[in-house]
């Protein structure tokens, strides 16, 4: 009796699932459009299993012409998900991305003095299936737990060899609130350092932001690289700066101190390093002189080891790559091993890269 309990108790799990995939799902097809099965298929595989907001920015910068079709067709169908079904487009996921082949059309080339010879023209059919993964938070930890797990390494030396870069206490009620606060101070600083720096190298040179908060005081502490490229000129600089926080945060009753402290080898940090090579990859360089280049920069400032990773359309190839280079030691699996570790995302023509780089700095 309790197994057929349990196996009927199953069949309405599964139908609750089956009727939540209904109502969770948007199709949407266009029918007989003028191209190669093949030609939209190159395009289909690059955005299959991605975000909807990713896909709109890889079909904006891919150089085929089946991008604009398979865009209205996506664009049409998150439009219809979040006016007619009430769906977050940030929640969107391609599942499905199909193309058919359909009739080849027959029909006349126009020439000079009325003459014309017969072309086939190729149609296909194209079917995406969006998908609002916000539901399915249970079913991603059930399949999370057989998957190998990564961990940040700033994070698993917490305690040991890192500190944290925030403190402070807050009730378990204003937690969110409180982070929400530490992000716009970190967004807020380094807005305001890229517009004012003396040169347009592409380095902002910080290397971390610490939150200090207490009843009536907020100390921030902004360790730079070149701190000259920001306050030479301008002393008052500083001043700005926290005006323009305490505007952005409407700060009144607490008060609000900045400071800035300079560090000895910049190039041992991997924020300064990866937006040296962010900025290299911006001006087209090869991403393997941009790396051999930041190790020869790592070297001069005494590093054990380092790895560097780059991820993407690398040197604006079709299929994504992944590329890393390393240096030296790297022990990630030592926890008394001092390791920084950054990740960084940059803008190019062909599309978002991501940068990884891992630091061996000592080992205690």
């Amino acid at each position: 009796m309790t197994n057929m309990v349990r196996n009927k108790n199953k069949d309405l799990e599964i139908r609750k699932r089956e009727k939540e995939d209904i109502k969770t799902e948007v199709y949407a097809l266009s029918q007989s459009i003028s191209m190669s099965a093949h030609k939209a298929r190159r395009v289909l595989d690059q955005i299959r299993g991605r975000s909807y907001q990713e896909t709109l920015m890889i079909l904006e910068l891919m150089p085929y012409r089946a991008c604009y079709p398979i865009f209205k067709l996506i664009y049409s169908a998150a439009a219809n998900a979040k006016h007619n079904m009430g769906l977050n487009e940030e929640y969107l996921v391609i599942i499905k991305a199909t193309v058919n082949e359909d009739t080849t059309v027959k029909k006349l080339k126009p020439r000079a003095r009325g003459r014309s010879y017969p072309i086939k023209r190729p149609t296909c059919h194209i079917t995406i299936v969006l998908k609002d993964i916000s539901l399915y938070e249970e079913s991603v930890v059930e399949n999370s737990i057989s998957m190998g797990q990564k961990i940040n390494p700033l994070g698993f030396r917490l305690a040991t060899t890192q500190g944290h870069h925030s403190l402070w206490f807050a009730q378990p009620k204003n937690y969110s609130k409180g982070l929400q606060e530490d992000q716009k101070i970190r967004e807020c600083i380094k807005n305001y350092v890229q517009k004012n720096m003396r040169i347009s190298s592409g380095v902002e040179g910080i290397a971390r932001i610490e939150i200090q908060k207490r009843i009536d005081l907020i100390q921030i502490i902004i360790h730079m690289g070149f701190p000259k490229l920001l306050v030479e000129g301008k002393p008052r600089r500083i001043e700005e700066l926290q005006m323009n926080v305490q505007k952005e945060l409407n700060y009144v009753n607490r008060k609000l101190n900045i400071t800035i402290t300079r560090i000895t080898k910049p190039y041992g940090h991997p924020n300064i390093l990866a937006e040296f090579i962010a900025g290299q990859l911006r001006n087209r360089v090869s991403f393997r002189k941009a790396i051999k280049k930041a190790i020869e920069l790592t070297e001069q400032a005494d590093t054990k080891g380092i790895q560097v990773q780059i991820a993407g359309r690398i040197d604006g190839k079709e299929i994504a790559l992944v590329e890393w280079i390393r240096e030296g030691r790297v022990p990630l699996q030592t926890i008394r091993a001092k390791i920084d570790y950054c990740s960084y995302r940059v803008r190019t023509i062909y599309g978002v890269l991501g940068i990884k780089i891992w630091i061996f700095v000592d080992e205690e």
